[in-house]
């Protein structure tokens, strides 16, 4: 017995397998497609083994677009320096998909050797692996010649400074390659004052067939102490290029030690001053050709120390004498610098009052030093040249003949004796015998004849002080009568009699609410002519009568958008056809938005925006 199975045939049925295999491949495209485009953050180095004192570069990249604040890198600061960050995004489009890539490249620089792992990076909701990275132990950079790319030498110029003397510090970098970012020290110390001397010089020099670019840069320094100093090492931090990429150097001197001298037992000075040398000039000006007693001449005295600071040179004090009175101004300080060194430089001016007649003699300046080079006490004397000051000029004085015979004693009723009559013979010979008689009580006064010519004055002093009370009596009456004219002007409220602006214009509403009502009512009517005052009985009812006077304080108080309507309408009511061109629904609508605080959706704010990622 045959018995036969009828197999299905896929002939038959082939619009019913086509069919059931696209399906099954339509799933499975969507299936890879959701794993493809997942929301993802991953990491990766540039290497994976380095060197210390190189730069790794650290990617991240982000598949979505809502990154946030971008990477949190605080990870990172425990094991690495972050030197720098950089960003870039990048959007794709696809059959109204939106695909967004954004990448971050970190430059770091490891903190020490060994094994470290990157832990993972967060960037949204999102992170990403850990990486491991190795950091080996670099040799020391050398060229063909066996030199290295960088130094750095320092020296100084006294190696055993006095206290306070000026030294010079140089410091020379050498460098073969070129330097990126470079970071150098400052000379710093606790003891020394040190400051900037001039500019940096450049030079080339060819050191074990190794040709470098020199700088040197100077300073200036002055001990505070004595005893030994240590001017710790000058170093240099900067990236350069290598054959495996970019490393930072860091490179330092030798430290240096300073013996710093205390002032010599030897030295007498009141002031110590340290120089190499000290210049002073001196010079008396005259304001006129023959100066005279009370007339005003110019001491002008400069100093110039070199390898001192300005503010080192001694003051310089005189005081006034009999002959002259001194009236010295503030001192001017300038520092002169060089490659040499530095050269302070103090101007005294002083204003002399001569008050003798005869030469004048001004005191001699003078100022001890040490000198450093000498290493002994040194002394400056300047002199100022001698003037001839003439004397006051006076008037000629006459001569004055002695009366042999004067008159008797008058009393006040008595005229001037230039106007007096003569005296008859018996009166003149009562006079001479109460004459003779006084010169014989009276002691002798030949030596100093008596002016008996002089006038009474007692009359003009009274004349004077009787002017006096007339016009001060002028003055206070004048003052009266203006501050009664004053009191008797009516003020200018009372006669403007300005009314208030309740009585002026009152309130046709009984709140805000009804006001506001109305003006909504005016505005969507377009009713421009009732804006106006439909807008100040909304604003007083809101704001009061003391804050609302013009529609200019509406504007003040409101919104920029209710600004920009309120000027528009204004506009509109200065025209020539206003009520069939304003439309006050706009008004209306920003007045409501003011007064609620919710801004009322626009039409195109309803509308579903084209690229939902955005």
């Amino acid at each position: 017995m045959v018995i036969k199975h009828d197999l299905p045939s896929f002939k038959a049925n082939d619009a019913r397998y086509r069919v059931y295999l696209a399906s099954v491949m339509l799933l499975l495209c969507l299936l890879f497609s959701n794993a493809l485009f997942a929301d993802t953050v991953s990491a990766s180095l540039n290497k994976t083994v380095s060197v210390e004192n190189e730069v790794v570069q650290l990617t991240l990249r982000a598949d979505f677009s809502d990154t946030g604040n971008g990477p949190d890198l605080s990870p990172l600061e425990r094991d690495f320096t972050i030197l720098g960050k950089s960003q870039n995004s990048q959007f794709s489009f696809n059959l109204g998909t939106t695909t967004a890539l954004n990448f971050w490249v970190v430059s770091l620089m490891p903190k020490s050797v060994g094994t470290f792992e990157i832990p993972p990076i967060k960037i949204g909701d999102h992170a990403s692996e850990p990486i491991r990275l190795v950091i080996k132990n670099s040799p020391q950079l050398l060229d063909a010649n066996g030199n290295p790319p960088v130094m750095i030498k320092t020296d100084v110029s006294e190696i055993e400074p006095y206290l306070q003397q000026e030294t010079i510090i140089s410091v020379q970098l050498f460098t073969s390659v070129a330097l990126q970012n470079a970071n150098r020290s400052v000379p710093e110390h606790p003891d020394l004052v040190v400051e900037r001397l001039s500019d940096d010089q450049m030079n080339y020099q060819t050191v074990n067939g190794t040709q470098y670019q020199v700088i040197t840069r100077e300073y200036l320094a002055f001990p505070q102490r004595s005893g030994l100093l240590t001017l710790p090492p000058q170093s240099i931090q900067a990236m350069v290029n290598t054959s495996t990429g970019r490393r930072m150097i860091k490179v330092q001197s030798e430290p240096l030690n300073i013996q710093v001298l205390p002032i010599p037992a030897s030295y007498s000075g009141t002031a110590w001053l340290p120089s190499q040398g000290v210049k002073i000039s001196t010079a008396l000006d005259k304001t006129n050709d023959s100066p005279r007693v009370g007339d005003t001449l110019i001491w002008t005295i400069e100093v110039q120390a070199k390898g001192a600071l300005p503010e080192q040179i001694p003051p310089i004090d005189f005081n006034s004498t009999r002959a002259y009175k001194l009236y010295p101004k503030n001192p001017e300080f300038d520092t002169q610098k060089s490659a040499d060194g530095v050269v302070g430089r103090q101007l005294i001016v002083i204003e002399v009052v001569p008050t003798q007649e005869g030469p004048l003699t001004l005191p001699d300046i003078t100022i001890n030093y040490w000198d450093t080079e000498q290493r002994a006490l040194q002394t400056v004397i300047a002199t100022t040249p001698t003037i001839n000051i003439a004397p006051l000029p006076t008037a000629s004085n006459p001569t004055k003949t002695p009366i042999s015979d004067p008159l008797p004693a008058q009393t006040r009723s008595v005229a001037p004796i230039s106007l007096a009559k003569k005296p008859s013979p018996s009166s003149a010979t009562t006079a001479q015998t109460g004459t003779e008689s006084a010169r014989r009580n009276a002691p002798d006064n030949d030596a100093f004849p008596i002016n008996t010519e002089q006038g009474d004055t007692s009359f003009s002093v009274r004349s004077y002080l009787i002017a006096g009370l007339l016009v001060l009596t002028t003055v206070m009456l004048a003052l009266w009568v203006w501050i009664w004219l004053k009191k008797r002007q009516p003020s200018p409220e009372a006669e403007l009699n300005v009314p208030t602006l309740q009585e002026f214009a009152a309130l046709n509403t009984v709140d805000e609410f009804s006001a506001f009502d109305a003006l909504i009512s005016c505005c969507r009517q377009n009713d421009l002519s009732s804006l106006r005052p439909s807008l100040l009985e909304w604003a007083r009812h809101r704001w009061g009568d003391n804050e609302i006077r013009s529609v200019d304080d509406i504007k003040r108080l409101t919104s920029v958008q209710v600004t920009q309507l309120l000027m528009e309408a204004e506009l509109m009511m200065y025209s020539s056809n206003p009520s069939n061109e304003w439309q006050g629904e706009p008004l209306a609508d920003a007045l409501e938005e003011y007064t609620s605080g919710y801004a009322k959706p626009s039409q195109a704010s309803q509308l579903k925006t084209l690229y939902p990622n955005f």
